[in-house]
């Protein structure tokens, strides 16, 4: 009997470390969406007060707010990638 307390309790701690695993990958990709998405709001509000200021250079405030918008979704994308690859990973 107690030979099948210690087999469980073996398992329990083996799947508890898995479960974390999946919590962790979780939990990044999350954060990653969560942090583009004020990343690019910031820059979007950011390039629509620079563009009602001064209007003469609304074309380069708007092209630079593409590019960074653009680099904030890469590293995004880049981050919810690896998430998924750590779930991946853990088999049970």
């Amino acid at each position: 009997m107690l030979h099948m307390l210690a087999l469980l309790q073996d398992a329990a701690a083996a799947t508890a470390g898995k479960g974390y695993g999946l919590i962790g990958a979780g939990l990044g990709a999350g954060l990653a969406v969560l942090g583009a998405g004020v990343g690019i709001g910031r820059i979007g509000g950011s390039a629509a007060e620079g563009m009602a200021r001064q209007p003469e250079n609304s074309a380069r405030i708007q092209t630079a707010g593409l590019i960074f918008a653009a680099l904030i979704e890469g590293v995004a994308l880049f981050v919810a990638v690896i998430a998924l690859l750590m779930q991946g990973k853990i088999t049970f």
